[in-house]
């Protein structure tokens, strides 16, 4: 058999539909762009103090990383701070994941006088900036005597209206109406309708909203810096690294590789769960 002709206009919208030049620009540009941080701390991180100094800086990286990897061991208790930053970041990922999928699931399928004002007052306040809850914050956890805790870290986070919102806008499109009903004429509680229910079709999101939320926890850099003063973090292990430098100099070399450092578990989380992540997107979008 011959293959079939395709038609001038098929081929033209088939041609069309082609990413252009401009589209792969901006994302070589947005990759590069991204990349370049962490490319940065490496190179400099790998070179010796006295090199990371030099003017113009190194570009390409050098072969110092392990012995600065050593030098970041033997200052700060690195290990222990990266057990407190992994419990911080995964307790406070969890709780959202939990809290947030329960309340979205409430305002976007459950009937109740006070839905809508509460779903917009959550959403206003995002717009408040997480700068000004700096000193309350701190009143409270001293009030409480929860300071120089992991505890004083991880409450403020366990909760996010971000969260609230995005598991919201998912669970109205993903979960039917329907199937709701379905499941309470077959008997199920309102618990065992948002277990069988919502949990499963709301699971991409979930993970997805799992990932950032960690993410957010272990680049946070502010609240523990403020809330912690002898319990370590990675924030706090950085910020001593800073200030081992002599004199009104800084140790850049040291402080990079110890910046590199803590990076590895992101990217791990990220090589190991960004599979997982695509194809339960992908299958949320097929069921949807």
């Amino acid at each position: 058999m011959s293959a079939p002709v395709l038609s001038g206009r098929t081929r033209s919208r088939r041609t069309s539909d082609r990413p252009g030049f401009l589209v792969y620009g901006l994302l070589v540009a947005f990759v590069v762009g991204s990349a370049l941080p962490l490319y940065w701390s490496f190179v400099i991180g790998s070179h010796t103090k006295e090199t990371a100094d030099d003017f113009p800086p190194p570009i390409l990286p050098g072969g110092h990383f392990l012995d600065n990897a050593r030098r970041v061991l033997d200052t700060v208790e690195f290990w222990q701070a990266l057990a407190n930053s992994l419990i911080v970041s995964t307790v406070c990922a969890t709780s959202v994941v939990v809290f947030s999928t329960l309340a979205g699931y409430s305002f976007a399928k459950l009937r109740f006088r006070g839905r809508n004002a509460g779903m917009a007052f959550v959403v206003m306040t995002m717009a408040v900036p997480t700068q000004l809850a700096i000193v309350p914050l701190f009143i409270v956890m001293r009030d409480l005597g929860l300071l120089d805790t992991l505890a004083a870290v991880a409450l403020p986070t366990m909760v996010t209206a971000f969260g609230v919102f995005f598991m919201r806008q998912y669970l109205s499109d993903a979960v039917p109406d329907e199937l709701i009903e379905a499941a309470r004429m077959d008997g199920c509680t309102m618990i065992r309708t948002f277990w069988t229910v919502a949990v499963p079709a709301g699971r991409p999101a979930m993970a997805i909203l799992f990932l950032f939320t960690f993410m957010q926890v272990w680049t946070d850099y502010m609240w523990p810096l403020v809330a912690l003063q002898k319990t370590e973090t990675l924030q706090i292990a950085l910020d001593r690294l800073a200030l081992t430098g002599q004199g009104q100099t800084t140790d850049y070399a040291l402080v990079l590789a110890g910046t590199g450092m803590a990076t590895i578990p992101l990217l791990a989380l990220f090589v190991l769960a960004g599979r997982q992540l695509v194809a339960g997107i992908m299958q949320g979008a097929v069921k949807g």
